[in-house]
């Protein structure tokens, strides 16, 4: 095993890992969101958004520029601005409503994407400032721009029956406790006639419906999913509902295997935007001896037993609220302790188990999720060669 290109790797990992857990911790960097009944969103308690993201959908080259709008109220009790919006890209030109908004007033923020970047999805970010918010608010161009034409089967093709959909794995994005998450899909009524969709065995924490309801025939429709993180589920967790079709459920295939249910999932981590930086610096933090465990060169189907020491450097007790790899052949063997003292020390134990995984490197990513504000997600590293 070439020891050096392998922390080469891990190294390289973690690099992607650190802009991984800034996206993962943007709800905490940015300004907060909470989810209403109508698909809007309110920013701390402020501003409202009638969307954040604006789904074009399915679009044609041939189409030109696209020109999405986003509604802005204040619901403030005192004039407010919309200071600026910085789109992403050059590719994005973003007009909004320069004069001040009083209270209860609404204005906009309107941008157009050229659409000449080719047949691919695009994903056009803006980040918008507002004088009554403290940080920046992100809203969303998202859309997959077409050659030529295809029909809603191909262009959705996980089917539920006549229900079809891009994908049954659906990402919600990261929320930090106490928070909604709320985002929306296309999906498609392939069928020739109005198809009425409902929703069973729907995990507690997931809402899901789609509209217009029925869906017409051989049309799209809007299908909106919310999380609201209750501080039962940390990391990375699946929230599951399955699609019912006049009272009946179907299976759908999907990269080769069969599939009864959408799996939604979201990253649940620890809500430190109301502490002080000074309760930041004062609370608990781990530092570990060892960030990659290396086991060598090993026979295929052997266990690797990985340990991970650490000391809370911190002045609060230290807690490790998940553990989640990358790799299902990686398990906890034993739950992290409930709390760390300061001073103390503690161990994370993981089994992988390499029977039936490729030969050659590996190199496993774990996550912590833990309630240390300056270290909220820690990564760690299995590395090591399967012969």
């Amino acid at each position: 095993m070439n020891r050096t290109k392998i922390l080469f790797k891990a190294a390289a990992i973690a690099a992607t890992c650190v802009c991984l857990l800034f996206s993962a911790g943007q709800n905490a960097a940015l300004a907060q969101t909470k989810t209403e009944k109508d698909g809007s969103m309110t920013i701390d308690g402020q501003v409202k958004l009638d969307k954040i993201v604006y789904d074009f959908g399915d679009v044609m080259l041939s189409d030109g520029p696209l020109t999405g709008t986003f509604t802005v109220t204040n619901i403030s009790g005192k004039p407010m601005a919309i200071y600026n919006v910085v789109s992403s890209c050059g590719c994005t030109d973003v007009k909004w409503t320069r004069q001040p908004l009083d209270a209860g007033k609404s204005g906009t923020i309107t941008a157009t994407y050229t659409n000449d970047e080719g047949p691919y999805p695009f994903n056009k970010t803006l980040t918008v400032y507002f004088s009554n918010v403290k940080k920046p608010v992100i809203l969303r161009l998202r859309g997959y721009s077409h050659e030529k034409k295809q029909p809603l089967a191909q262009l959705y093709p996980v089917h539920f029956g006549n229900l079809a959909l891009k994908t049954a794995d659906i990402k919600c994005g990261n929320l930090s406790q106490g928070s909604q998450r709320s985002d929306k899909i296309i999906v498609a009524n392939i069928g020739g006639s109005p198809l009425k969709v409902s929703f069973a065995n729907v995990t507690p924490g997931l809402s899901i419906s789609v509209s217009p309801n029925p869906i017409p025939a051989n049309s799209t429709a809007k299908m909106t999913y919310t999380i609201t993180a209750d501080g039962t589920k940390w990391g990375k967790n699946y929230y599951y509902a399955t699609p019912m079709l006049a009272g009946k459920s179907y299976r759908a295939l999907e990269g080769g295997r069969s599939v009864s249910r959408l799996g939604v999932w979201s990253f649940t981590k620890e809500d430190f935007s109301s502490l002080t930086q000074k309760q930041k610096d004062d609370g608990p933090q781990p530092q570990f001896k060892e960030s990659t465990y290396e086991f060598g060169n090993v026979a295929a189907g052997k266990i690797v037993e990985a340990t991970f020491s650490f000391t809370n450097v911190g002045k609060q007790a230290f807690k490790i609220y998940k553990v989640d790899a990358d790799n299902d052949k990686a398990k906890v063997t034993a739950q992290p302790q409930s709390m760390v003292a300061p001073k103390g020390h503690g161990e994370v134990k993981l089994r992988l188990d390499t029977h039936g995984m490729p030969k050659g490197e590996v190199l496993v990513v774990v996550t912590l999720t833990t309630n240390s504000p300056l270290r909220p997600l820690v990564n760690l590293f299995i590395a090591g060669y399967i012969s």
